[in-house]
């Protein structure tokens, strides 16, 4: 079944959590084909963030790379996408383009989609319950009818596109700024920033607050997740 897994996720068969995860039994197994499933994702997307990281950083290194129109229209690209207002700021760029704990994402992916059985996720491959206010998402189901929801549940055409939505929140959102400050303390003092480190910063990613940032750092824990960081 492993090599299953790793040959469909190579080839990129997995749009969605495939059919066979949901009958797997026994809360052991769930967990282990959960991450059999995302951690390859996750680990993907934090190299195309590496190559990204690499090739700024690259740029940034030549001393003529204003001069240079093809530079200069990849940084003005980028940085539309990342939300950097001046292109010549490396250190905003550094601080913006950067990998996700995989423990992190983990957890996160595990809480926010309930093992990836939720009806966001079965619907919509929203992991992480990303919403939108246009009218092109999937409806939220509410118990009090009387009660007008203005948003929606985005709609990913793949797990990979949700986990990416996921990243780029995390680098670019105001919201987390602690997140890529204490990140970025970490990597210039070259030490390893685990998901345990991350969890702390992540008080704004839900109304728990506090409760949640306790609920990660235990989902780490108890799965033994941090080997991942490594």
């Amino acid at each position: 079944m492993k090599r299953l897994i790793s040959l469909a996720l190579a080839l990129n068969l997995y749009g969605a959590f495939p059919s066979w995860y949901y009958k797997v039994k026994g809360t052991k197994q769930q967990k282990k084909a959960f991450v059999e499933i995302m951690l390859p994702l996750i680990q993907a997307e934090n190299k195309k963030i590496e190559h990204l990281r690499k090739t700024v950083i690259d740029i940034f290194n030549d001393p003529y790379y204003l001069i240079n129109p093809k530079k200069v229209a990849f940084l003005a690209k980028v940085a539309k996408i990342y939300k950097i207002k001046n292109i010549t700021d490396k250190e905003e760029f550094l601080k913006k383009i950067n990998t996700i704990p995989p423990s992190l994402a983990l957890a996160q992916a595990a809480i926010e989609s309930g093992w990836g059985k939720s009806r966001f996720v079965r619907e919509a491959n929203n992991i992480f319950g990303h919403w939108t206010y246009s009218n092109k998402g999937l409806a939220p189901k509410s118990k009090y009818e009387h009660i007008k929801i203005d948003y929606s549940i985005r709609i990913f055409p793949s797990l990979e596109a949700s986990l990416s939505a996921y990243m780029k929140n995390l680098n670019r959102n105001p919201a987390y700024k602690e997140f890529r400050e204490l990140r970025d303390k970490f990597t210039k003092e070259h030490k390893k920033f685990t998901g345990i480190d991350a969890a702390d910063t992540m008080i704004n990613y839900s109304q728990k607050k506090e409760e949640y940032v306790k609920l990660l750092k235990h989902m780490i824990k108890a799965n033994n997740w941090q080997k991942y960081d490594n």
